[in-house]
């Protein structure tokens, strides 16, 4: 587990002093680089405006950055600590969007480039994109910190009603999912139908279909508790790969 105090973080991230400091040029959607300075300290952080999405058949608009939040929302609940801390924040230079911590990270260190034994500890960021059924887990994607904690990033076209996984993290299909993930996944899928706090919170990003598809994928993790093969029906990779 990292050392990330997220209450707090997610405070500042909230109420802090945004200053737009720059622009990520290479997404499909509007993404910027800004600093939130709380009293006498500033965190870096990422602010994905709902304004600058750009439009997706399969997806509804101006959603994307309340599933940024609502993939923090589920990384919590299962307790692996993957998404940073994220908030949806309506006050923001460019109007509301996500703002999600940034972490500093070496960025040609990636999962095309992972040692085999960063590449051993990834069962949880392959489960979390099941769960969440994430549409675009590129290799540039998963991060590794300064003190070896993985992070994952760019969640925004998650969480859809049917299938529409596309990854590049296929390395441990076929296995069965480790005991200590499966009893993860067992208590939050009893949480979710317990009405959980946080999935009250979840409401608030996500429809009452996608909530509902999301514990039916739970479910069918915990009937038959092994990772899945690519699909042959349709393309399971996203492009590019990285």
């Amino acid at each position: 587990m990292s050392s990330l105090d997220h209450d707090r973080l997610l405070n500042v991230l909230q109420t802090g002093e945004l200053s737009l400091e720059g622009e990520f040029l290479w997404g499909s959607n509007s993404t910027f680089y800004v600093t939130v300075a709380e009293e006498s300290q500033l965190w870096k952080a990422v602010y994905k405006p709902q304004r600058g999405e750009r439009p997706l058949w399969d997806f509804p608009p101006r959603t994307l950055a309340k599933r940024e939040v609502a993939a923090y929302l589920v990384s919590q609940a299962l307790g692996w600590e993957l998404v940073p801390p994220t908030v949806f924040r309506k006050d923001a230079p460019f109007g509301a969007g996500s703002i999600q911590l940034y972490i500093e990270h070496d960025p040609e260190y990636h999962f095309f480039s992972f040692s085999m034994q960063d590449r051993q500890r990834l069962r949880p960021v392959v489960l979390f994109d099941l769960v969440v059924n994430n549409a675009d887990r590129k290799g540039s994607h998963v991060l590794v910190d300064e003190k070896g904690h993985i992070w994952c990033i760019d969640h925004g076209i998650c969480f859809h009603e049917h299938d529409k996984l596309r990854t590049v993290l296929w390395d441990f299909a076929g296995e069965p999912i480790p005991s200590e993930l499966l009893k993860d996944l067992l208590r939050v899928g009893k949480e979710l139908r317990d009405e959980a706090k946080w999935v009250a919170e979840l409401r608030d990003y996500l429809t009452v279909a996608e909530i509902s598809a999301l514990g039916r994928r739970l479910k069918a993790l915990i009937q038959k508790p092994s990772f899945p093969n690519p699909p042959e029906d349709r393309r399971p990779y996203p492009w590019p790969p990285i």
